[in-house]
């Protein structure tokens, strides 16, 4: 039965709400699978803020309201979890840990790695995070004197930027020595996660697929990395009687006594979700800073100003600007375009009931580019978020609610941290004959063929 035949002879179970017909869905698979930021746009301008998705069984339905979204995600979260097609696509690459987990024992695993991103514990790894920075800049942006300028994908940059961050900070490692097997594993491992989220007709673990065999291939090399990092820090030993492990996130997770499984999906889940999204987030984030050099020379200014180099936790209150800058990039191109709930028993969203097992689909990219919540949405505006109230009902780029990001403060202050580092001493520009690459849906929002940035080098010296 081909993927088209199997669409059209879907039976829903009919709520009453609008949405596409398993037709549509089988005439539109090709597009939807290529492009599926701009399928969720046109559905949801087409029938509304509650789109109903031909599936068999248990309604699937992409909800768009801010207040439903809410009530998903917070107000009833007990009765919403993650065991859906989408987390356990994830799950196959990085097991049971935080983000993908489905499993009443997340919570436990969430109080345990809480400490490794307390606000003091993120003010002293700034130092980590600014050296990840000028090693991953130094060697990006080599032989660039003052007045000098290179075209350079950023995106490759921020890739590097972002996970020797993560290594430093969160393992106490520098992972440069591991970084290409890192980049190339995890980069394997979001293309796999993608591929099996939106497969129609899974394939089974056991069979011998060409997706199967990548995965487990995959998942042995990041087995191996992770397993090195966990030994060599067993090797070491307690320093004394019940002193622990570290006060990093690995050392965290070896003293709480999870089994070295657990530890290892922490540990991965952490790799992939915590330089996938920052990578994502800043590249598009100098690419919006290039094409408005206003916003990036107030920016500068107001980086500069500072009598010390931005640590980790200086967005909060003593960079109002470029933390505008920061959260409107993330409302124009959320690293984490869609999120998916299953519901546990019967519930009701707008006044709809919907039974057991509703699938509920939730894009930050489509609420986020509601002009009821964003006047003008898609223009870059960071002004918005000067506001403290502004659009707060509908701006979701870590999610709500229990299963919030963990790592939101850890991303939002590195971004900060890298901002600092590269505009300080470089101007981004467009490159002559720019056009914005095609936003690409992956586990993150990625530029497809990456992003070609002008950098003109302005200073030498960088604050220490």
């Amino acid at each position: 039965m081909t993927v088209a035949t199997r669409l059209q002879s879907m039976q829903p179970t009919d709520i009453g709400v609008p949405g596409p017909t398993p037709g549509d869905m089988a005439r539109a698979f090709r597009s939807v699978r290529r492009d599926p930021l701009t399928f969720l746009e046109q559905v949801t301008a087409h029938y509304g803020d509650r789109v109903s998705f031909p599936v068999p069984g248990a309604p699937a339905l992409l909800v768009n309201d801010p207040d439903e979204v809410r009530h998903v995600l917070q107000v009833s979260a007990r009765n919403w979890n993650k065991k859906t097609v989408q987390y356990g696509a994830l799950a196959r690459v990085t097991g049971q840990g935080l983000l993908a987990s489905a499993e009443p024992s997340w919570i436990e695993h969430r109080r345990t790695a809480a400490p490794a991103f307390h606000h003091q514990r993120l003010e002293a790894v700034s130092d980590e995070v600014r050296a990840a920075a000028d090693t991953a800049l130094a060697a990006g942006l080599a032989g660039l004197v003052p007045g000098t300028g290179r075209v350079v994908d950023v995106a490759a940059l921020t890739h590097r930027v972002g996970l020797d961050a993560v290594g430093r900070a969160l393992f106490s490692a520098d992972l440069t020595g591991h970084a290409q097997q890192l980049l190339d594993a995890t980069s394997d491992a979001a293309e796999l996660v993608v591929r099996l989220g939106r497969s129609v007709m899974p394939t089974a673990r056991w069979a011998p697929s060409p997706t199967n065999v990548r995965l487990r291939l995959t998942r042995r090399r990041l087995d191996a990395i992770t397993a090195q990092l966990v030994a060599e820090r067993r090797s070491h030993g307690r320093a004394g009687s019940g002193a622990a492990y570290g006060d990093d996130l690995l050392g965290l997770l070896l003293d709480s006594g999870l089994t070295d499984v657990e530890v290892r999906d922490e540990l991965v889940t952490m790799v992939i979700a915590g330089h996938e999204t920052v990578a994502a987030a800043l590249t598009w984030t100098l690419m919006l800073l290039a094409e408005h050099p206003d916003a990036q020379e107030r920016a500068r200014a107001e980086l500069a100003g500072l009598p010390a180099p931005v640590s980790m936790l200086d967005h909060r209150d003593r960079l109002p600007w470029t933390r505008a800058v920061i959260d409107e990039a993330l409302r124009l191109y959320p690293p984490a375009w869609a999120i998916s709930r299953r519901s546990i028993g019967p519930d009701s969203l707008g006044g709809t009931d919907v039974p057991e097992g509703t699938l509920a689909i939730i894009s930050p990219w489509v609420v986020h580019r509601r002009a009821d919540l964003w006047p003008d949405p898609l223009a870059f505006r960071p002004e918005r978020f000067l506001d403290p109230g502004a659009g707060r009902s509908g701006y979701l780029p870590f999610g709500l609610g229990p299963r919030l990001c963990i790592g939101r403060e850890f991303a939002i202050g590195e971004m900060a941290v890298v901002l600092d580092r590269l505009l300080t001493t470089h101007r981004v520009a467009v490159p002559d004959g720019w056009r914005r690459p095609r936003p690409q849906a992956q586990v993150a929002v990625h530029p497809e063929g990456g992003m070609p940035l002008l950098l003109t080098r302005l200073r030498a010296e960088r604050r220490d």
